[in-house]
């Protein structure tokens, strides 16, 4: 009876086991899935004083604490027609840091008229150091690194957008 008992309590021991690790497998997948690009709206960057459209991009909106906090973190990729846009209540000095982000991107900040007043180019992959606004903004615009260089973009250059939603 005693070896029927211990092998009872053994057999339901490895079935136990083998739950909790099937389980652990499953999660462990399920939090590495790909973050994709999901289009919430569109822009327009214009050249200062004429309005010519220089770009024009499918962009996310990050607009409240959750979204703002984590951007773009955990992308392996962004479009050359894509960027995510912040949107932030007030105008102030605002820094930006790559912590936990992939790809290299440039980091255009923009006032409350919408005018371009820093640009942060060719920030590196998962680099935690501070990358502030030359003046205070409302607006950020995240792109792939360069394209403010392919763009020729300057201060007072602005932008336009539109939300899907």
């Amino acid at each position: 009876m005693k070896k029927i008992l211990l092998s009872a309590v053994i057999a339901a021991s490895i079935l136990s086991f083998y739950n909790c690790k099937d389980t652990s497998t499953s999660e462990t997948k399920s939090l590495t899935k790909e973050i994709t690009f999901t289009k919430e709206g569109e822009l327009q960057l214009m050249k200062a004083g004429t309005d010519s459209i220089i770009a024009s991009l499918d962009i996310e909106i990050a607009d409240d604490e959750y979204q703002t906090q984590t951007g773009l973190m955990y992308r392996n990729s962004l479009g050359k027609d894509q960027g995510m846009l912040f949107v932030f209540k007030d105008m102030q000095r605002r820094s930006f840091y790559m912590k936990n982000t992939k790809i290299p991107l440039d980091i255009i900040y923009f006032n409350t008229e919408k005018e371009i007043v820093s640009i942060q180019k060719n920030a590196k992959p998962m680099d935690e150091t501070s990358l502030p606004s030359e003046a205070a903004s409302q607006y950020v615009l995240e792109v792939n690194a360069g394209l403010s260089d392919v763009w020729k973009l300057e201060n007072g250059d602005r932008i336009r957008f539109s939300s899907s939603n």
